[in-house]
């Protein structure tokens, strides 16, 4: 039975020797490898390594370097040819070859110019077994050439016409990328209405007012060049009708002037490509671009067909809002008519493009290096396919084969060269060049004729030692012509290993993945081929696992007291362990008080500073394992309690009875702490899937030791116990050795399977992925099926890698899936999955609400009622229903200017909703739309109705201008929003005295077509307050106020003034003095008898604060009260230092009786005091005025 080839692994373990890969087939690449021990004598033709690519196009501001790297033995030597001739490097100073290679450098940067180096190259690497050659290399220095200037005349269109703006960049290389921009280097926007065509041109399919702007700039980017190229800015004005007929009324005259007319709605025509058909051919792989940009009005929508078959799924992608349809990875099978479809509600126009696919040169079978010993047959096959059929050329170390030297050894049939019976002078390169119109394919394989015995690389008699459980490697690098055989032997009379548990590497190396005790042995290596054999002998031991057995237990101890830790070790007995004690990671401190005997560590007086984590590590040559306990130091208690804590990890963990879905795990409690142990918790970690991450697996009660665990298929575990009891849990034990479960088919399916289209022809079924432990198995892989709910269609299913999302794409709009995804691996598959349904995506709605009437319930609100659309033309799912509503006159003023539109939403299947916050008295259109969830449906027609009267808003101002002594004048702007036709304005007024009091109210009516009106007979000098508003047939509105004051008669104060200095009043006003100062008299001649003065007694009997002595610094009495009608007088109504008299110090002045002055005092100064007969103050407009008191007063305030 021959062994079993198992894939090759990566696993190897460091500084091992290494691992070199030699099987291959009659027809394969054999690669000598470079041992020291070959390359002496063993020789290889050349192979190329590196090369520029075929269309090199180099940046002309730096060096060109054109690679070539080649290995051989002996070392290949390099030459070039350009443009056919042989290429001397060394007569060009600028030209230098790349020590050990054949990369060319040319130094452009300090002289010299990259045009100069333009041309086909080819390099070919030579030693005294053959000759390899690149691929001709065309060598091209990059251009961005600037636009050529022109003048570009501004364009003026009307809206809704269509528009081209060409681009038209300069030819480079590579050829620029283009995109538009404006003068701030911000992306012009584009939808389906405009948008850039695959030759850089904008296309407009209509314009609108809104694509006026100076600023359209085309720019070029090349990215050889890391250059941007910019062409001159084009100037678009979008003029509307109205503005067109406001050009056309200014410009002509009555007789000529007939109005523009809107651009009419018009089917779809189109602006690229021209006519009915085209032609379009393109070239195997690559990427298929059609593009059809249509103009008219509304904006067309681009659909595409493919007339003699169906799109290809997962090949097909929209781009440019589906005006270019582009086919990744083209082949001849997508040959044939593609139709685009232009359609919008007045028509739709086809376009035809025959698609053609050609194809260069592509592989079927390249030939391969073929190893040969003398004497053997072999064949080199190159097998090519393109459209056109390509022609097979082969040349041998570069020369074409008619021409090259006679080899009786070969034979040409065509694209096979056939080889007899070869003999190792006969060694070569050669070439298969596989070509047609559209491209070449050069590919170099030599036939190397080696007749070399086997030869094991890998040193004899190694000893490999493994820890049991764990995988082995044993090497045996080989060498040989022909080929080797590999196989490997245990024993001296053993048989070939062939079971499967052990694994051959093509490299010969021999795996056992899980050694085990019975592995141990010396093992053969044996290498064959028909020259010889040879053979290496290794050796295998298995070490039994190093364990810790009793890991040191965590301690609280007081201070200057003894701790012992103990750590027991089991070994293997050949593998000598060494035991290091750590604190905090750390070597222990060096002090006499830290004692280490075989299995403890003693620490006497204890202190603080002796807190931690002490760690016991034992150390083999294989393995290494450690175990931890935390010391805690406590102040010294009179007396020792008995310490309760948590149970101490158990240890020992071991598993047995290993079976597929099972095993049993054993255990060794740890101490319990004075409190016994509850029950064991056991706890897996999956270390292929979830390394890191522990798991719960079962509690077993706290008297058991063992547990019998089921496991889950393709699961590499490790367990760990944790012991609890009263007091709380252990820490987790350190975790077992690993077990790997067999893989088995997934026992469960996806979840959370949903069905939603992103696109109008797509459906995008995505799922809640398995976890790698729900795997069950590698390979993991799910099978997406579904059909349409309501059709006859079968099933349609398609294997996905390990994902969460599939696309099924051309699928009809917004249709319901049946849908249902299973988990396979690479053992099965899971159980038939549940069905669940979704939908593929929406579109747009085709239909607008119908019967749309409205309600207008009054001046701010109205009802709107339509009819539902019919679900089907929803084409997705009904989001609600959109109200678009706008004002579009005012009755009242007749303006015609269009307002922003408002919009609401009505949510579900709603056929009525409410508009508030209309204008009262206006005339308002609106329509209505379906909403699904890609957007909006077509309005409905525009429906129109009107608003009643309400009332007015307040008047937009209020002024007083020009006051006199009597009368004002109001000045007004009517109401912002009149709400209706008005009828009247009401203004009253009234005055304010000097306290603020009103006084009484004066209604007043006022014609509606008035803005001014002026009030007469009013009191002068007054202040007074104005209610104002407006009025309609429905009622008053908000009202505005204001306050003036009428102005001061100039006239009575002039005649005031005239009066005090007649004769007449002079003389009286010394008589006044004359008796006062009598009256003083005999006041004081009274006082200094004793008698009292009345008024003297009323101030006795009432300590009247009010009044005031004589002012010594003017002359001035204080202020007595009236004896008739005991007011008292104002507080400081004395003159003032300006000897003026403020007028709201006194109401009864002379100003009050028509007679007032400008407050001066007369010339004798025989004015004394004043009356007050008022306590209420009136402010004075501006600046307040001075008022001379009433000589009236002051005379009888004496009476």
């Amino acid at each position: 039975m021959p062994l079993k080839i198992m894939p090759k692994k990566k696993h190897l373990s460091a500084g091992r020797v290494p691992l070199i890969l030699f099987l291959c087939q009659m027809i394969g690449a054999l690669d000598v490898p470079l041992d020291p021990k070959l390359l002496d004598d063993l020789v290889q033709p050349p192979t190329i390594t590196q090369q520029s690519p075929k269309d090199y196009i180099v940046d002309p501001r730096e060096n060109i370097v054109i690679q070539c790297e080649a290995k051989g033995k002996p070392p290949p030597s390099f030459s070039w040819t350009r443009n056919g001739t042989h290429f001397d490097i060394d007569k060009d100073p600028l030209v230098t070859m790349k020590p050990g290679s054949g990369t060319l450098i040319i130094n452009i940067i300090t002289e010299g110019k990259a045009e100069t180096y333009e041309g086909v190259y080819q390099c070919t690497a030579r030693n005294e077994r053959g000759a390899a050659v690149s691929n001709n290399i065309v060598v091209r220095p990059s251009r961005s050439p600037l636009w050529t200037k022109e003048r570009l005349e501004p364009i003026t269109l009307r809206n809704g016409q269509s528009l081209v703006l060409p681009c038209r960049p300069p030819i480079g290389l590579p050829p620029a990328i283009i995109f538009w921009m404006d003068n701030s280097f911000q992306r012009l926007p584009q939808s389906e209405r405009v948008s850039q065509g695959l030759n850089g041109d904008l296309y407009f399919s209509n314009v609108l007012p809104e694509d006026t702007r100076e600023d359209y700039i085309c720019y070029a980017r090349f990215n050889h060049t890391q250059t941007i190229q910019q062409k001159q800015p084009i100037s678009l004005k979008v003029i509307s009708v109205d503005e067109l007929n406001d050009t056309l009324a200014a410009n002509l005259s009555d007789t000529e002037f007939y109005g523009a007319k809107p651009s009419k709605e018009r089917p779809p025509t189109f602006l690229t490509p021209e006519g009915n058909e085209s032609l379009k051919e393109e070239l195997r792989g690559n990427v298929l671009s059609l593009e059809c940009i249509a103009e008219g009005l509304p904006t067309p929508i681009i659909y595409w067909i493919k007339e003699d078959g169906t799109l290809p799924v997962n090949r097909t992608f929209y781009r440019n809002f589906k005006k270019t349809l582009q086919i990744t990875q083209v082949t001849e099978a997508d040959s044939g008519n593609y139709q685009c479809i232009a359609k919008n509600p007045l028509g739709a126009v086809h376009h035809t493009i025959a698609v053609t696919v050609k194809a260069a040169p592509y592989w079927i079978a390249a030939p391969q290096n073929l190893v040969l010993s003398p004497g053997e047959n072999g064949t080199l096959i190159c097998r090519a396919n393109g459209n056109p059929k390509p022609r097979i050329a082969w040349l041998t170390n570069g020369v074409p084969i008619e021409i090259a030297p006679e080899d009786p050894s070969r034979k040409i049939d065509g694209d096979t060269i056939i080889f007899s019976n070869v003999q190792e002078r006969l060694s070569a390169v050669y070439q298969c060049n596989a070509s047609n119109e559209y491209g070449y394919l050069l590919a170099n394989a030599f036939v190397n004729v080696l007749a070399e015995p086997p030869r094991i690389l890998t040193s004899a008699n190694i000893l490999y030692q493994v820890i049991a459980n764990r995988p082995a490697f044993l090497d045996c690098a080989f060498f040989g012509s022909p080929l080797p055989t590999i196989e490997w032997f245990k024993g001296t009379k053993g048989s070939a290993l062939h079971e499967d548990i052990y694994v051959l590497h093509d490299n010969g190396t021999l795996e056992i993945p899980v050694a085990q005790k019975d592995s141990t042995g010396t093992y053969t290596c044996v290498a064959r081929n028909k020259l010889g054999m040879a053979k290496n002998e290794v050796h295998l031991e298995i070490k039994d696992p190093t364990r810790i057995i009793k890991q040191p237990e965590h301690a609280v101890v007081q201070r200057g007291s003894k701790v012992s830790f103990e750590c027991k070790v089991k070994h293997d007995h050949t593998l000598i362990p060494t035991i290091v004690w750590l604190k905090d990671h750390g070597e222990l401190p060096n002090e006499e008080r830290f004692s280490v005997d075989k299995d403890h560590l003693v620490v006497t007086d204890v202190s603080d500073d002796d807190g931690g984590t002490y760690t016991c590590a034992a150390n083999t040559t294989l393995d290494r394992v450690s175990a931890s306990a935390v010391l805690r130091v406590v102040a010294p208690t009179p007396t020792p309690a008995p310490i309760y804590d948590v149970p101490n990890p158990p240890f020992d963990l071991e598993l047995t009875n290993q079976l597929d879905k099972s095993v049993q795990l054993t255990w060794t409690p740890g101490d319990d702490n004075n409190s016994p142990i509850t029950k064991f918790i056991i706890e897996y970690e999956d270390a292929m899937h979830e390394a890191g991450v522990w798991h719960h697996q079962a509690e077993v009660s706290g008297t058991q030791t063992t547990a019998q665990l089921k496991l889950s298929p393709y699961v590499n575990y490790s367990f760990r116990v944790m012991a609890e009891n009263n007091i709380g849990r252990s820490v987790p034990s350190e975790a077992s050795e690993q077990y790997l479960t067999k893989a088995a088919e997934p026992d469960q399916n996806p979840t959370a399977v949903e069905g939603l289209g992103t696109e109008p022809d797509n459906l995008v079924i995505t799922w809640k992925p398995l976890n790698g432990f729900e795997s069950n198995g590698p390979g993991l892989q799910y099978k997406v099926s579904w059909r349409q709910k309501d059709g006859d269609d079968e099933w349609t299913s398609v294997v996905v890698a390990n994902v969460s999302k599939y696309i099924v794409s051309g699928t009809p709009t917004f249709v319901p899936y049946l849908i249902k995804v299973q988990a396979l691996n690479d053992v099965g598959f899971a159980p038939e999955p549940a069905v669940v349904m979704g939908h593929s995506g929406e579109d747009l709605p085709m239909v607008a609400p119908g019967n749309v009437r409205v309600n207008v319930v009054n001046s701010t609100l109205a009802e709107v009622h339509w009819d539902p659309v019919p679900l089907k033309s929803v084409r997705g799912h009904l989001q609600g229903y959109r109200i678009y509503y706008w004002k579009v006159q005012s009755s009242s003023k007749r303006n015609r200017r269009h307002i922003e539109k408002k919009i609401l939403t009505f949510q579900g299947s709603k056929t009525h909703g409410m508009l508030p916050g209309l204008q009262p008295y206006s005339h308002y259109f609106l329509n209505v739309r379906v909403v699904n969830g890609k957007g909006e449906g077509p309005a409905s027609s525009d429906r129109g109705f009107h608003t009643p009267e309400g009332v007015p808003s307040a008047p937009s101002s209020l002024k007083i201008v020009n006051p006199t002594l009597d009368s004002l004048t109001l000045e007004w702007d009517p109401p912002s929003h009149p709400n209706g036709v008005l009828t009247e304005y009401t203004l009253k007024y009234q005055p304010i005295n000097s306290t603020h009091e009103l006084g009484p109210l004066v209604d007043l009516k006022i014609p509606a077509n008035k803005t001014r009106w002026t009030l007469k007979n009013l009191n002068f000098s007054t202040r007074y307050k104005f209610y104002f508003y407006a009025q309609t047939s429905v009622g008053s509105g908000s009202q505005i106020t204001e306050e003036a004051i009428t102005t001061v008669d100039e006239a009575m104060a002039s005649r005031q003034v005239d009066i005090a200095t007649q004769g007449w009043f002079i003389g009286l006003m010394c008589a006044v003095a004359l008796l006062i100062l009598i009256l003083l008299i005999v006041c004081f001649v009274r006082r200094n008898k004793g008698g009292k003065y009345p008024v003297k007694e009323k101030e006795d009997a009432h300590a009247d604060p009010e009044i005031q002595p004589m002012k010594e610094d003017d002359g001035t009495f204080g202020e007595y009260s009236d004896a008739e009608d005991h007011k008292p007088l104002k507080k400081g109504s004395r003159t003032p230092s300006d000897r003026t008299v403020k007028k709201e110090d006194s109401d009864d002045s002379l100003v009050d009786y028509g007679e007032g002055v400008n407050g001066q005092f007369n010339e004798d100064g025989s004015f004394i005091g004043q009356y007050s007969g008022k306590k209420e103050k009136e402010p004075a407009e501006g600046n307040e005025s001075s008022e001379a008191p009433s000589p009236v007063n002051a005379m009888n305030s004496f009476v």
